[in-house]
């Protein structure tokens, strides 16, 4: 463990500017690290094999983390909570945070193998949704998730944050083209169903039922937009969440946990 007092201590720059999000997407998969934030998320990143390069604590959580201490060979900077917001660039109550290595992603055939029940998610870059997405996936029995070329990274701070740890339970993979990557799902022997608000789409519980415990791709848009057209047509079937009270449609974070418990609930 090494005190630090400087904010510009070169040993913070993995830390430096949390909050400024397009820097970090330049800098965190080019540099193959990603943050993960508070005890219980940095030790579900250890447990699920990536690497610590580097922890950052205030004084409060260094007890606490004794045992990852010892754990690992990584160096701990030890900082104020002062200090740990002049470099991150935002309160960090959680008092811990962790600069981890990224493992080489799957690729999306070797995860269709053995998987039953997945969600494919186009173009969600919202990095709340992506991070509830996953929890709800993870929760409700989904194998795996696959993302569209232009999805968010699951493992920026905010999704890992969000998810609280499931994106290091749930195996994800990214679609090489769009949508001509769900092919890949449906040569898996997988039927698409795509979730819509349109009235004229079947009822998603009674499209479940009519696969009798097939192999089922969720497919989700992203928030307001929803699935595009393109991505309708490559599915083999659009489905709905009935609504009542004049409602048309969920957050597609509420829509992904409504969705993934009727899938999970016939797997």
């Amino acid at each position: 463990m090494t005190p630090v007092e400087d904010p510009a201590d070169p040993r913070l720059a993995d830390y430096a500017g949390l909050t400024d999000v397009a820097l970090r997407r330049r800098l965190e998969p080019a540099g193959g690290l990603f943050m993960a934030e508070g005890e219980k998320v940095i030790r579900r990143a250890l447990d699920a094999g990536h690497p610590m390069r580097s922890m950052l604590l205030t004084p409060r959580w260094v007890e606490t983390m004794s045992d990852l201490i010892t754990r690992t060979e990584a160096p701990v900077h030890v900082v104020s909570p002062e200090l740990a917001e002049a470099v991150t660039g935002y309160h960090v109550h959680r008092g811990a945070l962790a600069a981890m290595g990224r493992l080489p992603l799957p690729e999306a055939g070797t995860l269709l193998s053995g998987a039953r029940r997945v969600v494919v998610l186009e173009a969600v870059n919202d990095h709340t949704n992506i991070g509830a997405v996953f929890r709800s996936a993870a929760a409700l029995g989904m194998d795996a998730v696959l993302l569209s070329p232009d999805c968010a990274d699951p493992l920026y701070r905010r999704s890992v944050k969000v998810s609280m740890g499931a994106v290091f339970s749930l195996p994800y993979a990214r679609l090489t083209g769009w949508p001509a990557g769900l092919a890949t799902v449906a040569d898996a022997g997988f039927r698409l169903l795509a979730l819509t608000p349109d009235p004229a789409a079947a009822d998603l519980a009674e499209a479940v039922a009519d696969a009798g415990g097939g192999r089922l791709a969720l497919m989700l848009g992203a928030e307001g937009d929803g699935l595009t057209e393109r991505a309708m047509r490559a599915s083999h079937e659009r489905v709905r969440i009935p609504m009542a009270h004049g409602i048309d449609s969920l957050n597609v974070a509420a829509a992904a946990a409504v969705a993934c418990y009727a899938l999970g609930s016939t797997a």
